[in-house]
């Protein structure tokens, strides 16, 4: 259920969050002293990473460039680092937090450090992939410090699941940043690039170092920028059914990659041609719009 605002549970008090950025915002100091009396270990399951460094907070609200009427998503707000950021920016916030302990707190973190902003927060307890709705008005833009080992299944879930998102700024593992970003024929580019561009035009927005984040993680991180467009013609799940088989072996050609899927090497030709696409390329080398006209091509059946 979404918890609203900033009241504690009758009889508890309030954990110390002691401030130590002028506009409010979580320092280190704060952030080990929420975990410390919260009694929070980060896992690595939960891709648990928090935001510590005010500067690079401010560097992704400003580059998420939102607007005053805004409705924002945030996923995985952790100790409420990015939530502090966003408050000012938007007219709400829904951050959607997983573990139970870390959305109780949210609230009170918020009415502590920013009380004039309280209102404009939404929690909900919840696991982001299997987020259906959410309360209150429409989400229009997502920004968030997405887990590493479930990023591109989150993004993607959100981006088909909520249509009026317009714009995302997400953080992720810098490699994933470079796939999701990647151009058709880059070395980079595969099954998460294809899908992403399915949605949005996609691009690049940073790097952030591992300084920042506590625990320190093991690999770099970047930020990605997503602007909603409209999708190719065609049917989505047929499209990404062409695009898993394309990728599942890299190595080769179309004809021989597209087999399973199309029936057989002959039947795959047959569709390729019919779309206009070479059988011996691989599939890097065809964009979003290529594998729609692909996915829209009638089957071959065996007479």
């Amino acid at each position: 259920m979404p918890r609203r605002g900033p009241p504690a549970a009758a009889g508890s008090e309030p954990l110390s969050t002691t401030a130590d950025a002028s506009d409010g915002l979580l320092g280190p100091a704060a952030i080990r002293s929420l975990a410390q009396q919260l009694d929070l270990r980060p896992t690595k399951q939960l891709g648990q990473n928090f935001l510590h460094d005010a500067n690079t907070i401010r560097r992704i609200v400003r580059t998420a460039e939102l607007r005053a009427d805004d409705v924002v998503c945030e996923i995985g707000p952790g100790l409420g680092s990015l939530t502090l950021g966003l408050l000012p920016a938007a007219e709400r916030v829904v951050a959607v937090e997983i573990d139970p302990r870390l959305a109780e707190q949210l609230p009170r973190t918020v009415a502590e450090r920013t009380p004039a902003l309280a209102d404009r927060l939404t929690v909900v307890t919840a696991d982001a992939m299997r987020l259906t709705e959410l309360p209150g008005p429409a989400p229009t833009a997502l920004v968030a410090n997405l887990p590493y080992n479930i990023s591109v299944p989150v993004l993607l879930h959100l981006l088909e699941r909520f249509p009026t998102i317009r714009t995302a700024l997400v953080l992720v593992q810098l490699e994933v940043a470079e796939r999701l970003a990647a151009a058709a024929g880059s070395d980079a580019y595969g099954v998460p690039s294809v899908k992403a561009a399915w949605y949005a035009d996609v691009r690049r927005a940073g790097a952030v170092g591992r300084p920042v984040f506590w625990p320190v993680p093991n690999v770099d991180s970047g930020l990605v920028r997503l602007t909603r467009r409209e999708p190719p013609p065609g049917d989505r799940l047929a499209t990404f059914a062409a695009v898993d088989a394309a990728f599942a072996t890299r190595r080769k050609g179309l004809r021989a990659a597209l087999a399973g899927w199309a029936g057989s090497p002959a039947a795959a030709e047959t569709r390729l041609r019919a779309a206009g696409i070479d059988p011996t390329w691989r599939g890097e080398r065809l964009s979003v719009e290529d594998f729609a006209r692909l996915a829209a091509t009638e089957p071959v059946w065996a007479g």
